[in-house]
């Protein structure tokens, strides 16, 4: 498999696959515009004085800006660590370095800042399957680190749980939120126990002999392996919930940047709605929902609408400075183009090892590629 590849873009796993969801695209991209165009309506007539909001930006302290964007690079970094922890589990030895694992974690951050949906979650897939592939070790990776992801992703529920009980009991929370972020903890413990039953260590003899889609399901369960390792998934856990700090005194640090002197637990409450607000990204950035969602609880601190507003630009601009700024430079490193990166999520298929694939040749079926295509 991959013999004979030439470009760079060639060696990504979803650089040649496609996801078809039923129903017309135009009326998808329609309809995110509609709901796009509602908020940004909703946010000019029923907003603050928008001459407010700019002259806002007149006071922001740059030095505190500066350590906002160091505590984000910071988070970053440490919640690379945890998806590095969960791929030790998932892949045989020798595991990839964390360079390779951190330079995949950031086009992922890239991709989502800058496309909607999460596509910077296969992206970053794909970028490390690649890296794998080109060292002749990425046979069969797709669906493991797929399952990895998942697995890294419901690591964010210690945090997340841990930060709703300390809002509770510290801050001024609006009704509305409390239901909110009910739903979201349910859900999310909900999966995390499917997620556990399902996982299962790397085991050769259990893919021996299995058709291609029940083998990518059997890789895709080890990617879930970390879930049945109590000391890696502490770690794992350990580094996500000091992502969460980081990322919490981050917001704090960027509330003092726009002179807002709320205490901790407002913050706390912020960070909390933002990441509601950017779970189901409909258009890029969630941009005018996530202002609202950072604005309103401020507004229980007494903070003018104005300056909340501008606060809620503020933050998610530096947010997206981290991702954007170390996204484009390991894409470059990578050599791979803004078209790729658009591309490469578009996968509802994974590789095949290559000897299995050359089997069924044998047998005689039709095989256009060395992939199997898995329903959709």
């Amino acid at each position: 498999m991959g013999r004979h590849r030439s470009q760079a873009g060639r060696d990504l796993p979803g650089a040649r696959l496609n996801l078809r969801i039923p129903g017309s695209p135009w009326l998808r991209v329609l309809a995110v515009l509609a709901c796009a165009a509602g908020v940004v309506a909703l946010l000019w007539w029923r907003g603050p004085d928008w001459g407010t909001v700019w002259h806002a930006f007149d006071a922001v302290k740059w030095y505190w800006v500066a350590g906002a964007i160091a505590l984000n690079l910071l988070s970053v970094v440490v919640r690379a660590l945890a998806w590095s922890t969960v791929i030790n589990q998932a892949l045989e030895p020798p595991h990839p370095r964390f360079m390779l694992v951190f330079s995949a974690f950031s086009v992922g951050l890239f991709a989502n800042a800058v496309l909607p949906g999460r596509i910077g979650e296969l992206a970053r897939v794909a970028v490390l399957t690649r890296k794998l592939r080109l060292q002749g070790r990425g046979n069969g990776t797709w669906a493991s680190l797929v399952g990895t992801v998942f697995a890294h992703r419901l690591f964010d529920l210690v945090p997340t749980a841990l930060l709703i009980l300390y809002v509770l009991f510290t801050a001024k929370i609006p009704h509305w939120a409390i239901t909110s972020l009910l739903v979201v903890v349910g859900v999310g413990f909900g999966l995390f126990a499917f997620a556990f039953a399902s996982a299962r260590h790397h085991n050769r003899s259990v893919l021996e002999g299995v058709g291609p889609v029940r083998r990518l399901w059997e890789m895709g369960r080890a990617g879930l392996a970390v879930l049945h390792a109590p000391g890696p998934a502490a770690v794992a856990a350990l580094f996500q919930t000091l992502g969460w700090v980081c990322q919490l005194f981050a917001v704090y640090v960027a509330m003092r940047a726009f002179d807002i002197h709320a205490p901790l637990p407002a913050a706390a409450l912020v960070l909390l709605l933002m990441n509601v607000a950017t779970l189901f990204p409909l258009w890029p950035g969630n941009i005018g929902l996530l202002q609202a969602a950072i604005a309103l609880p401020l507004r229980s601190y007494g903070v003018p609408a104005g300056q909340a507003i501008a606060f809620g630009f503020g933050l998610q601009a530096i947010e997206a400075s981290v991702g954007v700024g170390v996204g484009l430079m390991f894409l470059a490193r990578e050599g791979l183009s803004f078209a790729m990166l658009r591309r490469m999520p578009d996968a509802s298929e994974a590789e095949v090892p290559e000897e299995e694939a050359e089997a069924m040749e044998a047998l005689g079926e039709e095989q256009p590629d060395t992939r199997a295509r898995v329903p959709g």
